[in-house]
């Protein structure tokens, strides 16, 4: 069975990754010919969790309203993932108060 940790830790990565990828492109916005960053995410069953792994767009250009939806997005999964963190924790706590 695979870790909750190690799923919330792969989801986190994956959240930060695209808070990156999304920074890089406004940083680079007005930079001529320059296309901008993605990052595609795929299930990982075997390793648990997400794998994800920066690309580029195929058309050069930013869109700034898209990188701010992106920015939000990545927050809310960063904290989800957070959120699944703190739950795990707050389980083991249980866990080892009921065992004790």
């Amino acid at each position: 069975m695979t870790s909750i940790a190690a799923i919330a830790q792969s989801g986190l990565q994956a959240a930060q990754l695209r808070l990156d990828s999304s920074a890089h492109n406004v940083a680079n916005m007005n930079t001529e010919g320059f296309r901008r960053q993605t990052v595609e995410q795929q299930a990982a069953p075997s390793l648990g969790g997400t794998r994800a792994r920066p690309g580029q767009a195929g058309e050069p250009g930013v869109a700034l309203e898209q990188e701010a939806v992106e920015q939000i997005a990545a927050t809310y999964a960063f904290k989800a993932s957070l959120l699944v963190l703190r739950t795990a924790d707050d389980m083991a706590g249980a866990l080892l108060d009921v065992r004790a």
